[in-house]
């Protein structure tokens, strides 16, 4: 039961009790003159306001749902396609172990640490914490292990109070956590006959408050109150090590009766764009690299899955047509520290010698074949075509994995093409009388010419990774089969077919999931079969949404409880709250617009061959979704978006009127700004992880290499020249190191009311002080 409802009730109630007060109308009132006395006129009068009271209501609440929705599209659009580039990013942390080398001699840089984890036997023992001394100036929670409820009890308050537990606790902690969970199994097995009901929770993204509301009406995790919480314990949120530590606390207090999957966010690539690595190393500076080693161990070891009574299936994205209960529960899930990362295969796998020996007596029969047909394989491979299928842009990658996926298991996606070189592109050889088509052909580069290499089967550990890919990341669909996730680019979408078939294989009756935020914080789908869970309220503005949370008892039967943890929320009403929504997630999106402005313009241009500034709504429509890609309601959010002419076409130059940089750079060249611009949080994580001692600053030697491979990453055509000119004009104080957080400010889009409304406050302040 939601809050905001019972308090509807409740309201409701009391107006009736009100209104059933007979007030006597005063003399002066009876005086006044009707305007009919036929009691038949009044009525019909009456019933025509009525409608029309009731039509207008009902328009004005149709506009409310329909702003609602693009709202909650936008929200989900940008959102995902931040999960895309995350993507991106991880596959540039691949690329830079392959090519950067490390910036202090022999020491491993922070990358190689973060991506190919080896974990010093250091944190294996109980050094690691015994020998961090607590100062007695110290005011934190002291725990003592093995955990009491008092420890707990203490724990929970000091976060309350703000306080920060300190370092050798968290590592101690962690320590026992990982001991505890290597002996658990991949999928934990319950059972409601030793307790009345079981408690299911979603995604809580560091929200601590969503946590503490959950544990006040629900009850603290005990024997009688077992929970299950279904992975995404942090990143997003401010709070993420205090949510992560009480739920490791409470699982080291009743192992029997806690309950943690592991979620697509519990992995340390995803944590470095999303927050969590971040708030590690900002709480705890000098023990922070070792406390995010034991989180990476800590996190692939979480279970991938929970079955109550044999019946419920609780995992926290989805399943796919190749999911195997039987097989998860064998694999080794400790081996996958990241989902990101697909397991490498190796060059010597591939047997390039002997079908560089089968294409050259292909080539040799091909030469009897009519000039046309030449010509046109010829064609095919041209040298600009095989620089670019070399080179590691977006495109080419989505190419590659759509080849690639059609002829394997639907859980392959952007997120599960092979770890080789990117002239391993998948492609269809040349179909010919002699050389049946074949899409299961990689190109691979042998002496001076490209070779057809057939992918070998993978590998048992890629086969587990795939099966954890697809549990972690996957998401339902109402149409039937299994198609490829491309909104999110990891995982895949499954039917109700899909659903049924699993269910029905290993005697199921519903899989509880979570992995999507959900307006009133629960959906069902699948004829009820799959229920979607997610407890983070408000997590894309206040007031965006409900959390929720799933109690389970004997019968098998699920129920729902909402809340929404506000101060604010409260007092607003339905319109304030959509409208509060509407305008941050219409600032998002205009940013969005910003970033890709040059490509935008130019597609703009194509359509306006005249120069006249203006397309039509169905091109400018167009244009939008060609160069974004987020599926959006252009038509009607284009009163947002942009200005139309007399005629009724678009002024699409308007689109781009509410924003303007930072702090302008006048030596940075426009292509050069909108890449830092687009690329502005993938160049936030890559910096930080260079600043080594947190000092904010880097020197520009590092942020050349850097910067050039990321540039040759992602296949911008930027001069190196144009770089050498950046750095050396972003050194201010000429030491040789680069400030990067003044520089990022500089390319942060800033809306123009934004900077009038500082202006006018500090002109009001100046004179309030004067």
């Amino acid at each position: 039961m939601g809050c905001g409802t019972s308090i509807a009730t409740e309201t409701q109630g009391k107006r009736v009790e009100t209104d059933g007060t007979v007030k006597t109308p005063s003399p002066a009132l009876s005086k006044t003159p009707l305007i009919s006395k036929d009691p038949s006129v009044t009525c019909v009068t009456s019933m025509k306001a009525a409608v029309l009271i009731q039509r207008w209501y009902r328009r004005y609440m149709a506009r409310l749902e329909m702003r609602r929705r693009y709202t909650w599209n936008i929200f989900q659009s940008i959102e995902y396609a931040g999960e895309q580039d995350q993507l991106q990013l991880s596959s540039f942390f691949s690329f830079m172990l392959d090519n950067f080398t490390h910036l202090n001699g022999s020491e491993p840089d922070l990358i190689s640490q973060l991506l190919d984890p080896v974990v010093d036997p250091w944190l294996d023992r109980e050094t690691c914490y015994n020998l961090i001394p607590v100062p007695e100036s110290y005011t934190g929670p002291r725990l003592s292990f093995p955990l009491s409820v008092s420890d707990t009890n203490t724990l929970l308050c000091a976060f309350k109070e703000q306080q920060t537990l300190h370092a050798r606790y968290v590592l101690q902690l962690l320590y026992e956590t990982k001991k505890l969970l290597k002996q658990m199994p991949n999928i934990i097995h319950l059972s409601t006959s030793y307790t009345k009901e079981i408690t299911i929770c979603g995604d809580l993204h560091g929200r601590l408050d969503d946590l503490l509301l959950i544990f006040y009406k629900n009850g603290l995790p005990s024997a009688e109150t077992p929970y299950v919480f279904n992975g995404d314990f942090v990143d997003r949120g401010k709070k993420s090590v205090e949510v992560v530590t009480l739920l490791f606390a409470y699982l080291l207090l009743y192992p029997d009766n806690m309950h943690l999957n592991r979620g697509n966010h519990e992995d340390h690539i995803m944590n470095l764009r999303y927050g969590f690595t971040k708030e590690v190393m900002q709480k705890y500076k000098t023990h922070g690299r070792e406390i995010l080693q034991l989180f990476q161990d800590v996190f692939s070891l979480l279970p991938i899955a929970t079955v109550i009574d044999g019946k419920i299936l609780i995992v926290h994205g989805g399943i796919s047509d190749q999911t195997d209960l039987d097989y998860l529960s064998t694999i080794e899930r400790h081996k996958v520290k990241s989902a990101l990362r697909f397991p490498r295969r190796s060059l010597e796998q591939l047997d390039i010698g002997h079908c560089s020996r089968q294409m050259k007596r292909m080539r040799s029969t091909d030469s009897s074949r009519p000039s046309s047909s030449r010509s046109h394989s010829r064609n095919q491979t041209t040298p600009n075509q095989r620089k670019r299928r070399c080179g590691l842009t977006r495109q080419d990658s989505a190419i590659s994995t759509s080849s690639t996926s059609s002829s394997s298991s639907s859980s392959s996606s952007s997120l599960c093409s092979p770890r080789t070189p990117s002239c391993l592109t998948p492609r269809p050889c040349p179909s010919s009388p002699r050389m049946p088509y074949n899409i299961n052909v990689l190109q691979v580069p042998f002496l001076d010419s490209l070779s057809s290499v057939p992918p070998p089967s993978p590998p048992q550990h890629e086969r587990e990774w795939k099966q954890i890919v697809d549990i972690l990341w996957s998401d339902p669909k109402t149409q039937e089969g299994c198609s490829l996730n491309t909104f999110r680019g990891g995982g895949c979408y499954f039917g109700p077919d899909v659903t049924q078939r699993l269910l029905l294989q290993h005697g199921l009756q519903l899989l509880v999931r979570s992995h999507e935020c959900k307006q009133e914080g629960y959906e069902l789908c699948h004829g009820g079969q799959v229920i979607t869970i997610f407890s983070a309220s408000n997590y894309y503005e206040e007031g965006s949404n409900r959390g929720a949370y799933i109690k389970v008892g004997r019968e098998l039967v699920p129920r729902f409880y909402q809340y929404q943890v506000s101060r604010t929320t409260r007092k607003l009403t339905l319109t304030q709250r959509v409208r509060a929504a509407e305008g941050t997630a219409l600032r998002a999106l205009k940013e969005k617009l910003f970033t890709h402005r040059s490509e935008l313009m130019s597609g703009f241009q194509q359509h306006d061959l005249n120069n006249t500034g203006r397309v039509s709504v169905s091109e400018w429509a167009q244009v939008l979704e060609s160069v974004l890609r987020l599926e959006l309601p252009w038509r009607t959010l284009r009163p947002h978006l942009a200005r139309l002419a007399p005629d009724g076409s678009v002024e699409y130059q308007s689109c781009f009127e509410d924003m303007e940089p930072g702090i302008p750079l006048s030596q940075v060249t426009p292509n050069l700004a909108e890449t830092l611009f687009r690329y502005r949080t993938d160049i936030e994580i890559i910096f930080n992880i260079i600043d080594k001692d947190h000092s904010g600053l880097i020197s520009i030697e590092e942020f050349r290499h850097t910067w050039r491979l990321f540039s040759a990453h992602l296949g911008v055509d930027i001069d190196d020249g144009a770089i050498d000119d950046l750095a050396r004009s972003i050194d201010f104080n000429k030491d040789g190191s680069i400030d990067f957080t003044e520089f990022l400010e500089a390319f942060r889009v800033v809306h123009k009311l934004d900077n009038k409304d500082q202006q006018l406050n500090g002109k009001l302040n100046g004179e309030k002080y004067s």
